[in-house]
């Protein structure tokens, strides 16, 4: 594990990066992992504002043991993402996780400081463009990841762009034990980017039900919903989101296929979607709806950080 392509290019102990969860990941969780000997990220917009953001590299970078990374959308739905890319390279971030658009702008503004960049990649034709863009990593992401997953099995996915690529490949996706990294390892993978085993850390700022629903549930409670993005998402299957069911209305449907009209559903929903997630992570109602990945599965009690990474790696 520790001869792993990752581990070299973070200069870490264990091949593991505690992957970006929007408004779960926190800077406790960060340092932790940090302390423990692998690199973790938190998604630049878990910062209300720019200014929050580089207050909070200000206080990781004088605190962490190890590598950061900052995840970026870098489509124009993140209208902050400019800004955010500019403090990110001042604080002097190890890594960035760029998602959901070209990464080019982020690659341009890396390159030559010593930062890393990774792309969260679903397909090998996305993988082979980011590659040619300069990207330091892919970062596979498969049919078991949590949140918005891709449409292809880890394996076959892994091997794919182990094939084609001549950058890393880091899987991201239903692990949650050290069986499970080693059957990915013989597929190829060099990596790895593990979120949902994370939510249950004492170290997680969200509501204790939303961490004692990853205890209570498992792999099969994992559905797919489009009501809150308009992107296929994984949630955990409580009672309340059976009752809502996970598909759009017929009005959502209608409006998202209205070559006029889609663009601003598709935001509407979004923010919708984000808001009620947001609500979901920090308090619990009836009216809640959490998100996690199907490696939940292993995840029987909250833990610290310290103990899960070592459920992974020994």
């Amino acid at each position: 594990m520790e001869k792993l392509a990752l581990c070299e290019l973070l200069n870490i102990e264990h091949p593991i990066i505690m992957a970006p969860m929007f408004l779960v990941s926190n800077e406790a969780m960060i340092l932790a992992g940090t302390d423990h000997g692998i690199a973790a990220s938190i998604p630049a917009l878990n910062y209300r504002s720019p200014e929050l953001l580089k207050e909070g590299l200000k206080r990781m970078k004088a605190r962490a043991e190890g590598p950061i990374g900052i995840n970026l959308i870098v489509n124009a739905s993140n209208i902050y993402m400019e800004e955010q890319l500019k403090i990110c390279v001042e604080a002097g971030v190890d890594f960035f996780i760029t998602s959901l658009g070209s990464p080019k702008k982020v690659i341009d503004a890396a390159r030559g400081r010593g930062i890393k960049v990774f792309c969260d990649v679903t397909d090998l034709e996305y993988a082979k463009k980011v590659e040619q863009l300069g990207a330091d990593a892919v970062i596979a992401v498969n049919n078991r990841a949590g949140g918005h997953a891709g449409k292809i099995d880890p394996k076959a996915l892994i091997r794919s762009m182990k094939e084609a690529l001549s950058i890393p490949v880091i899987s991201a996706g239903g692990v949650g034990t050290k069986a499970e990294m080693d059957e990915l390892v013989e597929a190829g993978a060099d990596g790895f980017s593990i979120g949902s085993v994370f939510i249950a850390s004492t170290e997680a700022g969200v509501s204790e039900e939303y961490k004692q629903a990853c205890v209570e549930y498992g792999a099969k409670d994992i559905v797919m919903t489009s009501k809150l993005s308009g992107t296929p998402c994984t949630v955990i299957n409580t009672p309340y989101v059976q009752e809502i069911g996970t598909e759009q209305s017929g009005l959502e449907r209608f409006l998202n296929r209205n070559k006029r009209l889609k663009k601003w559903a598709k935001a509407m929903t979004f923010y919708r979607g984000m808001k009620s997630l947001e609500k979901a992570a920090f308090s619990a109602t009836y009216k809640t709806v959490w998100c996690a990945g199907p490696s939940i599965e292993h995840v029987k009690a909250i833990r610290p950080v310290k103990e899960i990474i070592e459920t992974l790696v020994k």
